[in-house]
């Protein structure tokens, strides 16, 4: 072959090459505008009009389902202008007198009022309303008769007063499944235990407004602990964003949480009900029925990653700042009480000192290339509050480093760098890192770095539980390359391993150790582990896979989900005092 054939093969598998990768740049940027866009087609779907209250002008249809009991629709008269979002207050409002005064009439257990999404919050939540004539609880099973799947039995949570046994009944149905028919067993149970009455009825229900299959494929690993009970929630899913996904221990979707846009992140328990994420820049009060409570609008930030308590109530937010030209660097502090936003940590000030002196945006050549341009010098996912110190713990990808920030409410100050000290040496921080006690490998490109209550340690000692993604990059600094052991990827698709890894920290000796880890299905990027009822839900975002495992870090059950790209989180949660509650009978 000649060199002038040679050449144009070179030249065409290079032209190739590069077409390659924007094209994959271009995917992944459309990917990302998608996360952060706002719902423009909320998928009413209503029957026959029954009647409108001018008043709070919101109208009431029929539900445009088949069943054996009568299932109704509220829908503002709004919902088809553009702009509209079911995430506002005014709207939630108007929403909630309306329901008020339908569950005031009287119903009975066989003939419940009965009404479909009544918040345009959960497509397939079905709310019941009826009195029983004795105090009793609420036991409800959920079979398919046009599917062969798994029964679904829980017990509702079903008195407004919080008591176990009530002869009014008001809860939000969770369990039916889109797209089948479902044949729902209602038992109203005594206060020993016995079923005092039992009615059945069935309901087609509406296919899933995502197009999200009903069952996930599932595999069992060689434990044979029982797994926890409860419902997983699937947040972030490539192209699936706007939705939150709840599926339970045979992989069945029993519920899907409509957002306007985004995704959970989070979910942060109060009284009244949940804080979450419900579009890329608000955050709302959940109630168990699906009323947006409040609703906070963060004006000039965007979320990102995470959520979690602060001081005094307060829920700190990983935001961007569209302001500025930095992004993932930003952690900011809303007062549900108020609604006041302020910032907490603007990082790209904090650490001046690398920041701009030492970083640049990322170039099309990085690890990180689909974000080419961006000035992601840190990339924040996690955020921990402390309340001994006032201080809080950021994980952060870009660096592989845990940091601490002391005196939020004062003067925020670098207190702490937990991770690989060498990365640091050669700036103004190296003096913050603290040093590894042990032989082991430091974490790379990890998430959801948790604080976990341990009374037993002593002062100034703190228990660490994080994902490792096990997976080196660094697409936004120059000259710097660590001395990786072989166990680490620097591959966004394959590597032997990621973990669940446990730090003792100890901010006396400026210290950290290794005391437990667990190998897991690798994922470089996203991801997350979480500890529940004495085992561990994990999710590999990259592999779409999240799984159960046991205390010993086997494999109880894997679940293999399908989205683009990759799915940000897999929580789970028993939902007792919210959607449910427990029995002995």
């Amino acid at each position: 072959m000649n060199k002038r054939k040679i050449l144009k093969r070179l030249i065409i598998a290079a032209v190739c090459v590069v077409c390659a990768v924007v094209v994959f740049e271009i995917v992944v940027r459309v990917m990302m505008d998608s996360e952060m866009r706002s719902r423009d087609d909320w998928n009413v779907q209503v029957g026959e009009h029954q009647y409108t209250s001018e008043e709070r002008a919101v109208s009431v249809y029929d539900a445009s389902v088949e069943s054996t009991i009568s299932v109704s629709r509220i829908v503002p008269d709004e919902y088809e202008e553009d702009g509209f979002t079911y995430y506002d207050e005014d709207v939630q409002q108007r929403l909630g007198q309306q329901l008020m005064e339908i569950v005031g009439q009287d119903a009975s257990m066989d003939a419940p009022l009965a009404i479909l999404d009544p918040f345009g919050t959960g497509s397939n939540g079905l709310l019941l309303s009826f009195q029983t004539e004795r105090r009793s609880q609420i036991r409800y099973t959920v079979h398919t008769t046009s599917a062969e799947l798994p029964d679904y039995t829980a017990v509702a949570q079903s008195s407004a007063d919080g008591n176990s046994f009530s002869r009014n009944h008001c809860f939000l149905l969770i369990g039916l499944v889109p797209g089948e028919t479902n044949e729902v067993t209602l038992e109203a149970l005594g206060e020993r235990g016995r079923v005092q009455q039992t009615v059945t009825f069935t309901i087609n229900m509406p296919e899933a407004i995502s197009g999200y299959a009903n069952q996930l494929d599932t595999s069992d690993g060689d434990s044979t602990a029982a797994l926890t009970d409860g419902l997983y929630y699937a947040m972030g899913l490539g192209d699936y964003y706007g939705y939150t996904f709840f599926f339970d221990n045979d992989g069945v979707l029993r519920y899907e949480m409509v957002l306007e846009g985004f995704h959970s992140d989070r979910f942060l328990y109060t009284d009244g009900g949940l804080y979450t994420c419900v579009s890329s820049r608000k955050i709302a009060l959940m109630s168990p029925l699906g009323q947006a409570v409040r609703v906070y609008d963060l004006g000039q930030y965007e979320l990102h990653h995470d959520i979690n308590w602060g001081p005094d109530g307060t829920i700190l937010a990983l935001v961007n700042d569209t302001e500025q030209d930095t992004v993932m660097d930003v952690v900011i502090s809303l007062d549900p009480a108020t609604g006041e936003v302020s910032e907490v940590v603007d990082f790209s000030e904090l650490m001046d000192g690398y920041y701009g002196e030492m970083t640049h945006p990322v170039p099309i050549t990085g690890g990180s290339f689909w974000q080419a341009g961006e000035d992601d010098w840190l990339h924040l996912n996690s955020v921990q509050y402390m309340e001994k110190d006032d201080s809080i713990l950021v994980s952060s990808r870009e660096t592989s480093t845990i940091i601490k920030v002391s005196d939020i409410g004062g003067t925020p100050t670098l207190s702490a760098f937990i991770g690989d000290p060498a990365f640091w040496a050669d700036t103004p921080y190296a003096d913050l890192c603290y040093a590894m006690d042990g032989d082991f490998v430091a974490q790379y490109g990890q998430h959801d770095v948790e604080l976990v209550a341990d009374d037993s340690l002593e002062d100034g000692q703190y228990l660490l539980r994080m994902y490792d993604n096990n997976y080196w990059s660094l697409s936004t600094r120059d000259g710097y390359a660590p001395e990786l052991a072989d166990s680490v990827s620097t591959s966004l698709t394959s590597g032997d391993a990621s973990y669940i890894t446990f730090y003792l920290v100890d901010d006396n000796t400026k210290t950290f150790s290794l005391v437990e880890q667990h190998a897991v299905p690798y994922s470089a990027i996203v991801s997350n582990a979480q500890e529940i009822g004495g085992n561990f839900v994990v999710n590999s975002g990259v592999a779409h896979q999240f799984g159960e495992y046991d205390s010993d870090g086997n494999l109880i059950r894997a679940f293999d989900y399908d989205c683009m790209m990759n799915g940000y989180r897999v929580m789970k949660g028993d939902f007792v005092g919210y959607w449910f509650q427990e029995t002995d009978a």
